[in-house]
């Protein structure tokens, strides 16, 4: 529609199975982009009713609808809003919309340059921030790593610490019971030595002692004898008197 570079789109409500610019189902309304602002004719009653038998508009459609206020319609009337409020939250959307429109077109060259100058510094100041997160988290991690790190580190060694204290502590008790046990031998060998030297005394005693008896047996002996020979010679004595 329109003239050679003055587009006019029509707005329709149309089959999805049909071609996009084959037959329609019914017209709804203009739209004339290169107004200023752009400019919208609709049968809103019929967009409306094409709405909520389910057709799906497209995004550009959407848009406008939206900015209409036909879609917070539409969803008001889901919602079970009545008529009157229906009208008054629409009027509302579109004065609203309106102001944002007149203050855009009111707004000079430099200051649309002014504009998109701010925007484009927000843009980069967020990037910035965004940046700076990521390496403070990043820098967060590797603290949390390397304090893991030297926690177990501490742990690993204090256990290893505690292993060769229990060890050495072994090993101090099996050398403390193994000199026990040396000086138990020892003990024990002194005793046997003294022991052997008992014995050995006990025999010489005995041997001493069997000498003595031997030596008390032969002077009895010899006394025996003595006597003897004395009664004997007193017995010649008296057979020499007689």
């Amino acid at each position: 529609m329109g003239r050679r570079k003055v587009p006019v789109f029509a707005i329709v409500a149309a089959d999805k199975r049909r071609a996009r610019d084959g037959r329609y189902i019914e017209d709804v309304g203009r739209y004339y982009p290169l107004q200023e602002p752009a400019e919208v004719e609709l049968k809103e009653d019929r967009v409306l009713y094409w709405l909520e038998q389910g057709a799906q508009p497209s995004d550009t459609v959407r848009s406008i609808l939206s900015k209409r206020g036909l879609m917070l319609a539409l969803h008001m009337r889901r919602k079970g809003y009545s008529e009157p409020q229906i009208e008054e939250a629409v009027t509302e959307h579109r004065e609203r919309h309106e102001e944002r429109e007149a203050s855009s077109i009111a707004m000079t060259e430099a200051e649309r340059r002014k504009k998109a100058l701010e925007e484009e510094r927000e843009r980069i100041a967020k990037l910035e921030a965004e940046e700076a997160e990521r390496k403070r988290k990043e820098e967060e991690e590797r603290k949390r790593k390397e304090a893991e790190a030297k926690k177990k580190a501490e742990e690993e060694a204090k256990a290893k610490a505690e292993a060769e204290a229990a060890e050495a502590e072994e090993e101090k008790g099996d050398a403390a019971d193994a000199e026990d046990a040396e000086a138990k031998a020892s003990d024990a060998d002194a005793e046997a030595a003294d022991a052997g030297d008992a014995a050995e005394e006990s025999d010489s005693d005995e041997a001493d002692a069997k000498a003595k008896a031997a030596d008390a047996e032969t002077s009895d002996d010899a006394e025996e004898a003595e006597e003897a020979d004395a009664d004997e010679e007193a017995d010649e004595d008296e057979k020499d008197k007689s």
